[in-house]
């Protein structure tokens, strides 16, 4: 008799706890159909004593010294390197995607903790003395308070990596909302923030769908709302919060380009196309979902869908395979039926994924590379965001036909462009409308010390996760105008800091 799935805690106050709702959802692995664990969705109360956990830890957290910040966040990026393996089986047994991306997820959250680690520099203020005659202008730079972040399936350690750590480490305390779809990683990633030292209630996760999200919008003592996820649901979480009277970031959907002119590196540009329209199944915000070819380049076509052609799909435990399942029968469900949706419109199907079979693994929810030709941007599949194996293919005769085509898009999040001329680059980068710009880079999400700065309809919020706008993000200014006319007395001749 096999063992029942696990029962995903909730993680309140520093301690696993088991939810008392009545409300559970399975998790499924999307290879094999097999339950792996049944996740809670938490009840008001749950979520009501993990703020309320929050914010007692933040009374005393918030004056903890940077340097004792800094060395857990140290400590966390060596028990991350320790623990990748780990953590990827988790992420692909859930989600789907290959071992080799998963462990690269794992790399990426890895990257902001590092970053973290930083925080005693990253926090400065600034100090003038002598702004007026005896009279010294200086900033703090303080934390908010309870920070919440509720974040998508499709990274589920690398976009909690995107929150918490910087906000943590700036002197805030944080309740996590994960997808409940793939949540078992996101749980072995806070419990190793715990063994790295945070305090009980600097951390809280709780799981569920929208209502745990609504509350976490909501409650008068949640500061700040981050959110990575869906344009309509992240549209949904802006508007909540800001009604509340909360900063928010939402970082949504996309639709990005890739411009391929004449003149690139014909092999390293359809190469690095396959793998950003393909990987991970197309499940993710920055994949390359349409390819613009710009003159002669649209004769590279037929290779394009050759090259797409031998990709291997199976089970993420396959090391070999180059994708895996999609996260859900719904999500397969719904790729399928826009694929039709494509065929209906007028759109040519050089390369169709549905139907592929994976000798092994008959339930699993694959679907292969799918290419489109001839796509206009009245048709459904461009002006949706599938978050599946589909790139929509479109030609144009100029580079300045290129930039006004993808400038018409609402959707701002990521664009490449694969070029030998700087000059092209050049104007393109100018001309842009597009927050992350990739120069024969596919998928220019950049490394953490920079922002994650997507833009137009794949934004709200004028700060985006990592780098310095995160630190902005999670923290207040505080100015400070100060005249002192005495002065202490008496001898100190210790070297000591207390």
């Amino acid at each position: 008799m096999s063992a029942s799935p696990a029962e995903v805690p909730l993680l309140i106050d520093g301690e696993l706890v088991k939810s008392r709702t009545t409300q559970w959802r399975d998790v499924v692995n999307p290879a094999t159909q097999e339950v792996v664990a049944r996740v809670p969705f938490a009840t008001p109360e749950e979520i009501g004593r993990a703020v309320a956990s929050a914010k007692r830890a933040y009374e005393t957290w918030r004056n903890t010294g940077q340097g004792t910040r800094m060395r857990i966040m140290l400590r966390l990026q060596q028990l991350l390197r320790e623990h990748t393996g780990r953590l990827a089986e988790l992420i692909t047994r859930e989600h789907g995607k290959t071992l080799p991306d998963a462990e690269g997820e794992v790399g990426r959250g890895l990257e902001v903790v590092e970053h973290a680690c930083a925080i005693t520099t990253l926090q400065l203020g600034e100090y003038a003395e002598n702004a007026a005659g005896g009279i010294d202008v200086y900033t703090l730079v303080q934390p908010l308070g309870v920070c919440a972040g509720i974040t998508a399936f499709n990274f589920p350690v690398m976009l909690p990596c995107f929150m918490f750590p910087i906000a943590v480490s700036c002197g805030n305390t944080f309740v996590l909302k994960p997808s409940e779809q793939d949540p078992s990683s996101t749980m072995l990633l806070a419990q190793l923030a715990l063994e790295a030292g945070l305090p009980p209630g600097v951390l809280n996760v709780v799981h569920g769908g929208p209502d745990a999200a609504n509350a976490l919008c909501e409650h008068p003592d949640v500061k700040a709302v981050s959110f990575i996820g869906s344009t309509r649901v992240g549209t949904e979480i802006y508007r909540r919060a800001s009604n509340a009277g909360k900063r928010c970031q939402a970082m949504m959907g996309a639709k990005n380009h890739c411009v391929i002119l004449p003149d690139a590196d014909r092999d390293a540009a359809l190469d690095h196309l396959v793998g950003a329209a393909f990987g991970a199944a197309g499940q993710r915000c920055m994949a390359a979902s349409v390819a613009v070819f710009v003159g002669q380049a649209r004769d590279w076509l037929p290779d394009l869908v050759e090259r797409a052609r031998q990709l291997k799909v199976n089970a993420g435990t396959d090391r070999q395979a180059d994708l895996g399942p999609l996260v859900s029968k719904q999500a397969r469900q719904r790729v399928e039926s826009l694929i039709q949706k494509g065929v209906e419109e007028g759109a040519e199907l050089l390369l169709d994924g549905r139907n592929v079979a994976v000798p092994g693994y008959p339930d699993g929810n694959f679907v292969g590379p799918t290419i489109f030709a001839g796509v206009r941007q009245d048709m459904t599949i461009y002006r949706e965001e599938i978050f599946g194996p589909v790139l929509c293919v479109a030609a144009v005769d100029t580079l300045e036909q290129a930039v006004a085509f993808v400038n018409a898009n609402p959707n701002g999040n990521g664009v490449a462009l694969f070029t030998q001329d700087g000059g092209a680059a050049r104007y393109f980068q100018n001309n842009i409308d597009v927050g992350q710009v990739g120069i024969n880079i596919p998928i220019p999400v950049p490394v953490a010390w920079f922002s994650f700065t997507g833009s137009r309809g794949s934004k709200l919020g004028d700060l985006g996760p990592n780098g310095k706008q995160a630190v902005q993000f999670w923290t207040q200014t505080k100015t400070v105008t100060a005249r002192w006319s005495s002065h202490g007395r008496g001898v100190n001749t210790t070297i000591a800091m207390k």
